[in-house]
């Protein structure tokens, strides 16, 4: 039988709602004023509290960034961990993750951030690295995972799963999310999603073909 499990104490609870106010403040002044703007000062002062209390949650503001974007792509990991069935159709699972990857990552908030980095990335490389790390890192780490499953089934050539994966995540970017991303269209739809997909994944399933025997 499994031990319940015990209830977090008031002063547990308030560092973690404490936290999330942190995170949001912060959040919220990355985007709007952008990495270098952004600082340990004034997220304090925005919080009302003193730096010192701020730094006693982060001690940096690159653990702060790196914060902020793992709460953001929690739920979505968890997300795609459902989605990559080892067991199920493959075309059919791909076709779903695809999207929901491009769904998400067609978001105005995900366009804005994608922008953000893009702009400030070669002044602040470390922004660049944790960005990679806990975005398009962790999808194509959980990608690459389940194609190499697919390998090991016969269902997909052998071949590298990390260039795979990355190769899959690529062709899924050609279309509305760069109009998007360079102001060509002010959102995507529905359609022009599923197209997206669709051309992608007739590509990569054409170029991961399994070997004829």
């Amino acid at each position: 039988m499994t031990e319940p499990i015990p209830p977090i104490s008031r002063r547990e609870a308030r560092r973690r709602d404490r936290r999330k106010t942190i995170l949001k403040v912060a959040s919220r002044s990355f985007m709007e004023k952008g990495y270098a703007a952004t600082t340990m000062s004034g997220i304090a002062a925005a919080l009302g509290g003193s730096k010192g209390t701020l730094w006693s949650y982060f001690p940096s503001k690159e653990e702060l960034f790196a914060a902020v974007l793992d709460d953001a792509t929690t739920a979505y990991r968890s997300r795609l961990a459902e989605i990559l069935d080892p067991d199920g159709d493959l075309a059919g699972t791909l076709r779903t993750l695809g999207v929901n990857l491009l769904t998400k990552i067609t978001s105005p908030e995900s366009v804005a951030l994608y922008r953000l980095v893009a702009s400030e990335a070669g002044r602040f490389p470390e922004m660049g690295t944790i960005f990679y790390q806990h975005a398009p890192g962790n999808t194509r780490r959980l990608v690459a995972e389940f194609l190499e499953r697919a390998m090991d089934r016969g269902l997909l050539r052998r071949a590298d799963p990390e260039l795979a994966a990355r190769t899959f995540t690529m062709l899924m970017l050609t279309g509305c999310h760069q109009s998007l991303v360079w102001g060509q269209i002010e959102r995507a739809t529905a359609e022009q999603i599923e197209a997206d997909v669709d051309n992608g994944l007739d590509c990569f399933l054409r170029a991961y073909a399994p070997e004829p025997r």
